[in-house]
């Protein structure tokens, strides 16, 4: 997916909203809608919308959801001060303040999750998206519709899935 980067607001002091995807869920349709003229939080409200909706590449379940809920917990107070995250079939949501710069935070969650949940997958193929959209939190009230939106984004999930607790993080 091809689009014009935004500069990160990489502040330490400031929550971040921040979401990313397994490379085999984008296709010809977020393509497209990554290159509308529409603002950069109305594309990622549609990609979201998608994504809750394909299946395409979603793997984040069974024993990969397993590591990479306990991978999130376990990266708390070492790259960041987690307060929330969801994992969905194919991408994830994560709310929290960085201990170290953002880019650095995200090339350690990629990168490591990535080499372990290839040896759990048995495979060799890319397994994240090399973008992810961040959004700094401006105030109360974004935090409390950013962290709303986490809690509630399970629920997209299908019925037989929505009572797995693995797809929901920690909450304050």
């Amino acid at each position: 997916m091809k689009h014009k980067h935004l500069p990160h607001i990489d502040d330490l002091d400031c929550f971040q909203f921040i979401t990313f995807r397994t490379n085999d869920s984008i296709d010809d349709y977020l393509d497209k809608l990554a290159k509308q003229n529409e603002s950069n939080a109305q594309k990622q409200l549609q990609i979201d919308e998608y994504l809750d909706q394909s299946n395409n590449g979603s793997y984040l379940n069974n024993d990969v959801l397993d590591y990479l809920y306990n991978y999130f917990i376990e990266k708390d107070k070492e790259l960041y001060n987690l307060v929330s995250f969801c994992i969905m079939p194919n991408h994830v949501h994560l709310l929290f303040k960085p201990l170290i710069p953002l880019s650095k935070v995200m090339q350690k969650l990629k990168g490591s999750s990535s080499n372990r949940i290839n040896k759990i997958r048995q495979s060799k193929l890319k397994f994240w998206a090399d973008n992810y959209y961040d959004k700094a939190i401006r105030d109360g009230r974004h935090y409390n519709v950013v962290y709303n939106y986490i809690k509630n984004n399970p629920l997209k999930l299908k019925p037989s899935m929505r009572n797995d607790r693995r797809f929901y993080g920690l909450y304050e």
